[in-house]
């Protein structure tokens, strides 16, 4: 598969943002255009009062509180949706509220969201508030089951809007229509952070604090639960977002973390003090989905809301281990879905897009499943398993330019019939439908990739900061680099390309490959592949390559070292792709 390594674009014209000239140019090519933008402190948040319907729900809470009603916090499986739980949860027990508990429904056997069924557990626990968290914008029958339960409903997400919204007390959500909220990618617990703020507003309006004789908690004690959910919900990192990322990443780095997030950075052999933001989607984030992916997601929210550190070391370890279970399931479903794929290649040619289907596959893994195949092949792909006798559900991971829940939409709207209930964003979502659906939701599905996405999208594009100057690969250079994001989806780490010789290359932990290059002016530089594919692997010589990377800090032994960091590689004398 052909790759095409794709030099970023810089404006014309630049303003000076006052930092050195490679900043600049980075900066520059992800749209940034003044300094303000790069302002990381809370005072450059945009103000709650901008979120249509905060009103509503903040009055609606704030009285719960006064009048210490029932709340029910509904959650999601997944980390966004633990920390929405656990940051209400530690927000209203912290704002006065004594009657608080919380409903994360299992994924096996209630699904996603308020459903009709849940809200029948909440009333059987006698809720009276229902406060959803990252999920709520497309359960209209939830909340109109609520509704006969007598129970009042407020709604925090940020998905999509579908055509018809919830009859709920108040929603709260970025992306319903006529929101004018300027940031559209808060993350789930973004949005439960903001309705918290605004609910501690209504509290010191009527008094309440200086009534109850407790202090006016500062919820910015929470912004490490805060960055956790943005960065693990891989939602683009804007201005706003940035912001809420930097100020958690600095309460971690200083110490002043939850017990829970520490124990997890433990486990992870992550060292708090030196945390980036990748830290937290790749090494926290997972252990955290592991338990709502194979068990049951309360004991993740419990790592993040116990003060314990003994209980939260002992919670950390058994998501751990759930997480390295979560992986050989994950290795063999990915074996499993490549042989699939290896027998429906046409002429040769993979499918626009990939619908795979084993019944004995694990419903909690199909995600990451989907995600990794969508990253082998470059192609949209949605992994399904059997969710009972006769439906299947399926998560779907895409790619740039194919806006995955646009698609899902339209072959609805072809094909009415056809699935059961979807809803997502745009580079993943969720669907089910009946298993005897299967063969004519793919049909639909290729039909719908084929009229509406052109042929160049499906093949892989490198974006690249382009080329470094020989002084620029400095350890001063890379410790710089990691502390000018944080970077993620939407403002992605600074990725740079060169041509350079192979000298020698060996492979470490089994899958890795660990080489050493000749750079720039002679340079001689050391660089990791991790996960290469072995076939493809060169084995003899030293060939000229051309190799992306980002600059990276190894530490070994207490020496801190310049490493390369490698993305892609491909040999320069015949354009052979060693990525596989």
């Amino acid at each position: 598969m052909s790759t095409t390594i794709q030099q970023r674009v810089i404006p014309d014209s630049m303003v000076n943002l006052d930092c050195c000239p490679l900043l600049q140019r980075i900066y520059h090519s992800r749209g940034i255009q003044s300094s303000i933008e790069l302002e990381l402190s809370l005072k450059h948040l945009h103000h709650v009062n901008l979120l249509k319907g905060v009103d509503a729900a903040a009055s609606r809470i704030a009285d719960a509180i006064c009048k210490q009603s029932q709340i029910m916090i509904i959650g999601d499986f997944d980390a966004d949706g633990a920390t929405s739980t656990a940051l209400c949860m530690l927000a209203l027990r912290d704002l006065g509220a004594k009657h608080i508990r919380y409903l994360v429904p299992n994924r096996f056997d209630f699904g996603y969201g308020l459903s009709p069924e849940i809200v029948d557990v909440a009333a059987e626990q006698h809720a009276e508030l229902i406060i959803t968290v990252d999920n709520g914008i497309a359960c209209v029958d939830g909340v109109e089951r609520a509704r006969q339960h007598g129970i009042d409903v407020v709604i925090t997400d940020h998905h999509l809007a579908g055509e018809a919204l919830p009859n709920a007390t108040a929603i709260v959500n970025p992306n319903q229509p006529e929101c004018q909220f300027p940031s559209k990618h808060l993350a789930g617990v973004g949005v439960a952070f903001y309705v918290m703020l605004a609910v501690r507003q209504q509290l010191v309006s009527v008094n309440w604090f200086r009534s109850q004789s407790i202090p006016e908690p500062n919820l910015a004690n929470y912004l490490d639960i805060v960055a956790l959910g943005t960065v693990a919900d891989v939602v683009k990192l804007d201005h706003n977002n940035r912001i809420l990322v930097h100020q958690g990443l600095q309460r971690i780095r200083s110490g002043q973390c939850r017990a829970g997030i520490t124990a997890i950075l433990s486990v992870a052999k992550r060292k708090p003090q030196a945390l980036v933001a990748s830290d937290l989607g790749f090494a926290v984030g997972p252990r955290l989905n592991a338990a709502g992916r194979l068990d049951d997601m309360s004991l993740g929210i419990e790592c993040l809301m116990t003060e314990d550190d003994e209980h939260a070391a002992s919670i950390a370890e058994s998501l751990n281990q759930l997480n390295v279970q979560r992986r050989e399931i994950e290795t063999e479903m990915q074996q499993e879905a490549e042989l699939a794929i290896a027998s429906v290649r046409l002429d040769g040619e993979i499918p626009r897009g990939l619908a795979l289907y084993e019944p004995q596959w694990h419903q909690g893994v199909i995600g990451i499943v989907a995600g990794r195949i969508k990253e082998r092949f470059y192609r949209p792909t949605i992994a399904f398993a059997h969710q009972d006798e006769h439906v299947v559900k399926g998560s779907a991971r895409s790619i740039p330019g194919v806006h995955i829940r646009d698609v899902l939409d339209q072959v609805n709207t072809e094909n009415p019939q056809l699935i059961e209930k979807f809803g997502g964003h745009a580079m993943a979502a969720g669907l089910s439908l009946k298993k005897e659906n299967l063969s004519a939701f793919e049909a639909a599905f290729q039909s719908v990739l084929n009229k509406t996405v052109a042929a160049d999208v499906f093949s892989p594009v490198i974006e690249s900061d382009g080329q470094l100057l020989a002084e620029e690969y400095d350890l001063s250079v890379a410790e710089l680099l990691k502390q000018a994001g944080p970077w993620g989806q939407g403002f992605p780490e600074p990725v740079f390309d060169a041509e350079m010789i192979l000298v020698s290359q060996r492979v470490v932990g089994e899958k890795h490959l660990k080489v050493r290059l000749v750079g720039p002016c002679g340079l001689s530089l050391d660089g990791i592949h991790f996960n290469m594919d072995q076939d493809s692997w060169p084995m003899s010589g030293q060939p000229s390559v051309r190799v992306v990377f980002t600059l990276d800090v190894n530490e070994f032994r207490q020496q801190r070292s310049l490493q390369l960091l490698i993305k892609h590689i491909e040999l320069q004398t015949n354009g052979k792709d060693l990525n596989g």
